[in-house]
């Protein structure tokens, strides 16, 4: 199947497919309510003035049927560094090796911009997405513990202490 499918880079026009996969990586998550972003969003966030993600499709007969999204972040100890956010795959086309596929576009991307290297996250209960990453010889780090804010959270601190 893998002949049969197409990767390339993303752009504006991608953005309403990606969103749709966006949506079902959330639903698969166990958390659907979570995606508030908008097309107008991503296509400012992604195509305008100052980019802040890149992604990649994966499409078969014109249909999106999977994306990687990236973003370069900075690490003070070793310098730039590609940041896979998400690879999504629609349920229906999984196990046919598009995920390889964009995981390969991603990390080539990585290599040949002369990056330190990649990182991302799995959830510690996707058994398939850890031993997809593991058959890269990934490390799959736990000593680590995710934090954030809200912007509602932000706007809550008193900044006086």
């Amino acid at each position: 199947m893998t002949s049969e499918i197409h990767v390339r880079k993303g752009n504006a026009h991608d953005i309403k497919g990606a969103l749709q996969l966006i949506q079902e990586l959330a639903t698969y998550e166990r958390a659907p309510d979570e995606v508030i972003v908008t097309e107008e969003k991503m296509v400012e966030w992604g195509f305008g003035s100052n980019p802040l993600f890149e992604f990649f499709v994966a499409e078969k007969n014109n249909q999106i049927v999977g994306i990687a999204l990236y973003y370069i972040r900075y690490s003070t100890w070793k310098g730039p560094m590609l940041y896979l956010e998400d690879i999504v795959v629609k349920e229906e086309f999984r196990r046919f090796g598009i995920g390889h596929e964009l995981f390969k576009h991603v990390a080539l991307t990585c290599e040949e911009r002369n990056y330190f290297g990649m990182t991302w996250q799995v959830l510690d209960w996707n058994t398939p997405a850890i031993e997809f990453y593991k058959k890269y010889g990934s490390e799959i780090a736990t000593e680590w513990y995710n934090g954030r804010l809200s912007t509602e959270q932000i706007s809550q601190i008193t900044w006086d202490k």
